[in-house]
C-alpha cells in the first residue's frame, strides 16, 4: 500500500485508452506508458485469466492457489459490504501471485493499488483480506461520493484502514483506545502529499486511522461516518466537527 493510488490523479488515462481502442491506433503506446490502465482494459492481454465475475488471476496457477485468491477477494468484499451496509461499486480485481506478473501489469513495490477508482490490482503480498479490503474501500468510498468532493486524502486512507481492520495501524475494536499512533499535527491533504509522507513514514496510516476512528467514536460510530459520506456526496463541504 506504499504507493497509494497513483492512478487516481490521472483520470484522463482512461480516456486515452478508450480512444486508442476505438481508433485502433496508439494501443502500443498506451500499453507501454500506462500498463496498469491497459491491463484493466484487457486483462487477457497481460497474461491474466478469469476466475469469476470481474476477478482475474495470472494464468497457470494450481487449483489451490486459485481457490485462495477467490476466498481472499470474497472475504475482502464482505468486510467492505459489512461496513457500508452493502456495496455499490463493482471494481475489476487483478491478482498476481508472482512479482513478475505484478510488474507486467504495471505494479510497483506496493502490496495493492486502486486504479482510477475502477479496478484493484493485488500483488503476491497483497492477496490478503486486509490489503484487498483496503483497496476495495477506496473504490467504494469514491463511488459513493460520486467525485473527489474536496475530501482530504488522510480521511480516505484512515477510513480504508478502519474498513479493513488493519492491525498494523489500528488496535482491535475491543481495545479502549484503538489508536496505535496519534497526533494533532496536520495530516496530508492531497494525494501527492500523502505519497510523500507515506514513503517517509508508514505510521501516517495509523495517525489517519486514529483521527477517523476517534471522530467516529465521538459521533456515533460507523453510522456517523456513513452519514458524513452521504452529506458530502449531496454537496455539503467536508468537515469533521
Amino acid at each position: 500500500m506504499s504507493r497509494q493510488r497513483w492512478w487516481k490523479a490521472r483520470p484522463w488515462a482512461w480516456t486515452l485508452v478508450g480512444l486508442a481502442l476505438v481508433l485502433g491506433t496508439g494501443t502500443g503506446v498506451v500499453a507501454v506508458a500506462f500498463p496498469a490502465v491497459a491491463a484493466t482494459a484487457c486483462p487477457a492481454c497481460y497474461g491474466l485469466e478469469s476466475l469469476g465475475p470481474r476477478l482475474y488471476v495470472e494464468q497457470g496457477l494450481p487449483a489451490e492457489r486459485r481457490r485462495q485468491v477467490a476466498e481472499v477477494v470474497r472475504a475482502a468484499e464482505r468486510r467492505v459490504s459489512d461496513f457500508y451496509g452493502g456495496r455499490r461499486s463493482s471494481p475489476l480485481v487483478l491478482a498476481c501471485l508472482t512479482e513478475e506478473c505484478y510488474r507486467r501489469i504495471g505494479g510497483g513495490g506496493e502490496r495493492g493499488v486502486a486504479v482510477l477508482n475502477r479496478a484493484v490490482m493485488l500483488s503476491s503480498r497483497g492477496v490478503d483480506p486486509v490489503i484487498a479490503s483496503h483497496e476495495l474501500s477506496h473504490v467504494e468510498f469514491h463511488d459513493r461520493l460520486g467525485g473527489e468532493r474536496g475530501v482530504p486524502q488522510w480521511f480516505d486512507e484512515g477510513l480504508a484502514v478502519l474498513v479493513s481492520e488493519d492491525p498494523r495501524y489500528l488496535a482491535p475494536e475491543t481495545a479502549g483506545d484503538r489508536c496505535r499512533a496519534g497526533s494533532q499535527e496536520a495530516l496530508p491533504v492531497t494525494l501527492e502529499e500523502w505519497l510523500r509522507a507515506a514513503s517517509a513514514d508508514q505510521q501516517v496510516y495509523a495517525r489517519a486511522a486514529c483521527r477517523v476512528s476517534t471522530w467516529a467514536d465521538a459521533h456515533g460510530g460507523r453510522s456517523a461516518l456513513l452519514g458524513l459520506v452521504e452529506r458530502v456526496a449531496a454537496g455539503e463541504r467536508f468537515a469533521l466537527s
